[in-house]
């Protein structure tokens, strides 16, 4: 986890309210550690299929961002992450796929 996400899941946890710190320690242990530490998938291919999973539900910008920089951290490129934005496009539609690029164009501009 720390991989993809270095330090920020442990800074989620602890900007995280007391009231909902467990649920934090859910999404560490059953997300990350039950799914993410399989075996069958590298980390690369696991890190786009989450961006596709989450570009393709809505909503869910926020993670989308966190997604991103995980894609940029463990080797994927700005590159790869448009060329699946678009394959996606006649999926997900219109909205989503500029809310996406949004997401993308912020946390890695172009340059």
């Amino acid at each position: 986890m720390k991989e993809t996400f270095g330090e920020q899941i442990d800074e989620m946890r602890k900007n995280a309210p007391d009231d909902q710190k467990h649920i934090q320690d859910y999404l560490a242990s059953n997300c990350f550690g039950d799914y993410y530490t399989r075996n069958g998938l590298d980390m690369k291919t696991r890190e786009l299929l989450t961006y596709s999973m989450l570009i393709s539900m809505g909503g869910t910008d926020s993670q989308v961002r966190g997604h991103i920089q995980g894609n940029l951290n463990v080797g994927n490129n700005r590159e790869t992450l448009i060329g699946i934005t678009t394959q996606l496009l006649p999926y997900i539609g219109y909205p989503r796929t500029l809310n996406a690029l949004a997401c993308l164009n912020e946390v890695l501009p172009e340059k």
